[in-house]
């Protein structure tokens, strides 16, 4: 059964902001050049330009969001990938906790993690894979008050400029110095026991030479409290920016050292059992577990979770050659440790006399308490994933003005590399409770290899892309320009895996394959403040180490691995005094995509369509009220599959909506601003097969700032203030058990701020 599309919800959530937008668009029309401010016309964006050089985002000819420091301290996301539900177009499962995160992008296929996503920093890809198993970008990066701004662009001019990524780029950009000293400090806590302080100092070396550094430390239980202080670590970020007669030097390093617990599916027919509940805990935080042919052992602290140990650096060069052309290079260097070590359900829940001989016998391996044969229980797998990567990119792009025609050339390359260590398995049943332990006395906790199946590999990947690009602009009228760009790209992968710790190799890969992207675009501007655009563009994902050594069987030259992805766009802009608004309609194809559902299992070839709309608006009336709509609506359909044709793509609604009003005003001498988020979301399918439904949910969240003077913030934000019990996610592993992932619990924070001038 399909899930119903259920209009009703929807409307509910968007009429309002619908009819205000749309009425008063027109309306506004003729009076905009009047209206309009330079804070909103005057806003710039460097994603899906030649090296990132820049343009107004009212001139740009594709959708992009951009979200400002303001507005994430406003949203408040518990993650990277948890602030990304701000953009359209982008469903995100981030109950995973702060790493984990399932990112899908305007329906195109996947099974988790995040395939079509690239994070980039200053305009540089950080790690120019989108997803390895165990790794999405959002595991590499961490907000905090050193970020100006982020940009999300979806599709656009994407799969020609920078990675060459078809989907989503979000691009982080950090705050810089100034000649003004400026010094913030900032505390956090919650209801659930974190404790945060941030620290950001900017100012003036020199004459035009400019530092930023700041950072943060914290650490807590967890949302869902694991009973020790099982989310912790500490970043600091150092922003140097030069600038000279001919141009401009940045040099940025951001060096992370967090983790924090991997939440996974729950059961959801067991009582008890809700959206607080973590499996891990002191009584089984730490244990052992076999790998290899010999049956090794070792013992690991799974309260370590999922995180990133490691640095992200890099910079820019911007020069004003003769002639009017400008060079930019930028570039970027990320190495470090992204581990996981997790607690993963491998069925359905059961009890004790369902699976134990002699229930008598069955006593916890820790505490030696007797268990009734009533017992709730499951099989617990103890994964562990040992991840060292590195990779570096270099952007440079030459760029000039001929008359009319704007021209840019530029060529990207990155070296990719990844060595893992993985014991995936070591099934064992455990006590169905918080930190529930292992139990002796069921005859296959003691066997060496588990309940279930073990998958264990030691591998070792390398892959370099070097991409030739070129782009256009042709300004036709005053009002009407015609864009187009060309990438070029050669990707080559050695790979090698020894599956089993044996020693001996059983995968290789020897890997070169080229392929050629392109995009075309046109822009109208209607007057100065409004515009309508559209686009067509065919981009390629090319394959990594994961996608050889998941489909080697069915692995005939590679070209079965890339997933070519063909898109287009048509959209209406407007930004004026009272309005940001972007209304873009959008359709696309990805061929080739592969599905896994666990390392180990079998590929499933096919192909995926979606159409839709993504609406992003913001409107600031005079008496301090604002609202900002974000919401997509779309169709998703399998069109090519060995079994699955013509069903809904897996994870993903039909439609979500997301209003966030706001309204300022004075409570005194101090400037106060009250706010809230609705969000809404449609049912989705759990599975390719649309044999589990995910129902649709609400979440409310609300929160108000206070600012006594110009200097001290206080800060207040109630999430999820219903504490409603959504689902995000089944069991990908086992889509037909009733196991999945809830959004977080209600949490209240508290954050006070002092900024000296």
């Amino acid at each position: 059964m399909k899930p119903r599309f259920t209009p009703k919800r929807l409307a509910s959530a968007v009429t309002l902001a619908l009819v205000t937008l749309t009425a008063t668009a027109q309306e506004n029309a003729n009076a905009a050049k009047t209206r309009a401010t330079a804070e909103n016309t005057e806003i710039i964006i460097v994603s899906g330009t030649p090296g990132g050089t820049g343009i107004r985002k009212i001139d740009a000819s594709y959708a992009v969001t951009n979200i400002d420091a303001s507005d994430i301290a406003r949203l408040a996301p518990k993650s990277t990938a948890d602030l990304f539900k701000a953009i359209p177009g982008v469903w995100v499962e981030s109950s995973g906790g702060e790493s984990g995160a399932n990112v899908f992008v305007r329906g195109f296929p996947g099974g988790g993690d995040a395939p079509f996503l690239t994070i980039s920093l200053e305009n540089s890809p950080i790690y120019p894979a989108p997803t390895l198993s165990f790794l999405e970008n959002s595991q590499l990066f961490r907000i905090d008050e050193t970020i100006e701004m982020v940009e999300g662009l979806r599709g656009g001019p994407n799969p020609v400029v920078s990675n060459g990524q078809p989907g989503l780029t979000t691009n982080f950009r950090l705050k810089r110095g100034s000649e003004e000293q400026s010094t913030t400090g900032k505390y956090s806590v919650t209801d659930y026991g974190l404790n945060r302080v941030d620290l950001v100092n900017s100012g003036e070396i020199s004459d035009d030479f400019y530092y930023m550094i700041g950072g943060y430390v914290k650490s807590s239980p967890g949302i869902r409290d694991a009973g020790f202080q099982s989310e912790k670590g500490h970043q600091w970020t150092l922003n140097l920016t030069r600038i000279f007669n001919s141009g401009e030097l940045n040099l940025y390093t951001r060096q992370t050292d967090d983790h924090g617990t991997w939440y996974l599916p729950t059961p959801l027919n067991i009582e008890g059992i809700d959206a607080e509940y973590t499996q891990i805990g002191p009584r089984n935080r730490q244990a052992m577990i076999t790998y290899g042919a010999d049956n090794q052992s070792d013992t690991f602290d799974f309260g370590n979770g999922r995180g990133w140990d490691g640095h992200v650096s890099g910079g820019s060069l911007r020069l004003d050659l003769a002639n009017d052309w400008q060079l930019i290079d930028r570039f970027n260097l990320t190495k470090g440790k992204a581990n996981t070590f997790g607690l993963v359900p491998n069925g359905a829940a059961t009890t004790i006399g369902a699976v134990a001989a002699d229930e008598e016998d069955v006593t916890g391996a820790v505490t030696g308490n007797a268990y009734s044969e009533a017992t709730a229980i499951q099989q617990i797998g103890r994964w562990v994933v040992l991840k060292d990567i590195e990779s570096f990119t270099n952007d440079i792009a030459l760029s000039k003005q001929f008359g009319t025609v704007a021209t840019a050339f530029g060529i990207y390359s990155a070296s990719t590399e990844a060595k893992d260590w993985w014991s995936l398995g070591n099934t064992a049943y455990h006590v169905l409770q918080p930190g529930g332990e292992l139990l002796s006395g069921i005859a296959c906790n003691s066997s060496a290899a588990g309940c279930d199946w073990n998958y264990d590999i030691n591998s070792v990947g390398d892959a370099n892309t070097l991409a030739g690009y070129f782009t256009t602009k042709w300004f036709v009228t005053e009002n009407l320009d015609i864009d187009a760009g060309i990438r070029r790209e050669n990707h080559e992968v050695n790979y090698s895996v020894d599956e089993g710790l044996d020693g001996v190799i059983t995968k290789t890969v020897d890997y070169d394959e080229t392929k050629t992207s392109w995009t075309a675009g046109i822009n109208y501007a209607l007057n100065d403040f409004s515009g309508i655009f559209a686009r067509i563009n065919r981009g390629y994902k090319m394959p990594y180490f994961d996608d050889f050594r998941d489909n080697f069987g069915a692995f005939s030259g590679g070209n079965d691995l890339i997933k070519e992805v063909t898109q287009g766009e048509v959209g209406y802009k407007l930004m004026n005094e009272e309005f940001r608004f972007f209304a873009t309609a959008f359709a696309n194809e990805v061929r080739g995509d592969t599905f896994v559902r666990r390392p180990g299992a079998p590929a499933e070839i096919l192909t995926n369509e979606a159409y839709g709309i993504e609406l992003d608006g913001n409107y600031l009336h005079e008496s301090g009220f604002a609202l900002n709509l974000n919401a997509t609506l779309q169709e998703t359909e399998i069109t090519e599959s060995p079994s699955n044709e013509s069903n809904e793509a897996q994870r993903q609604p039909g439609w979500q909506v997301r209003l966030t009003p706001s309204y300022e005003f004075e409570v005194g001498d101090m400037f106060a601003t009250i706010f809230g988020t609705i969000s809404a979301v449609d049912d989705r399918f759990g599975d390719n097969e649309n044999t589990v439904v995910l129902e649709g949910y609400e979440k409310f969240d609300v929160g108000l700032m206070l600012e006594p003077n110009d200097s001290l913030k206080l800060q207040l934000v109630v999430d999820n203030i219903t504490d409603e019990q959504g689902i995000t996610e089944g069991d990908p592993r086992n889509p037909d058990a009733p196991n999945g992932r809830y959004i977080l619990p209600r949490s209240v924070k508290f954050s006070v701020s002092y900024t000296l001038f």
